[in-house]
């Protein structure tokens, strides 16, 4: 099973000709390729598998997310169940 995970755009950047992203996910940064999605921009929210920004999501999809997977157990020591704001 495969999970994609939302997270919030706070930069972008070409490099080496691939639109890239720092997306936070809770308290975790990581570098996003946004090739897939050119609409996206600074403070949007995204759906990220792998690496790869797949889909745009609503801040409300977030935060049911984070919930969901926090009532889990899957956020111990990694994110904030709280979304973080723009």
């Amino acid at each position: 099973m495969c999970l994609a995970i939302p997270g919030r755009i706070l930069y972008t950047e070409v490099r080496n000709g691939i639109r890239l992203g720092l997306v936070q996910f809770g308290g975790v940064t990581r570098d996003t390729c946004l090739d897939l999605l050119p609409e996206a921009s600074v403070g949007d929210y995204v759906l990220v598998h792998v690496g790869f920004a797949m889909s745009l999501v609503d801040r409300a999809e977030a935060e049911r997310t984070y919930s969901l997977l926090d009532s889990l157990g899957l956020l111990d020591g990694e994110f904030s169940s709280d979304v973080p704001e723009c």
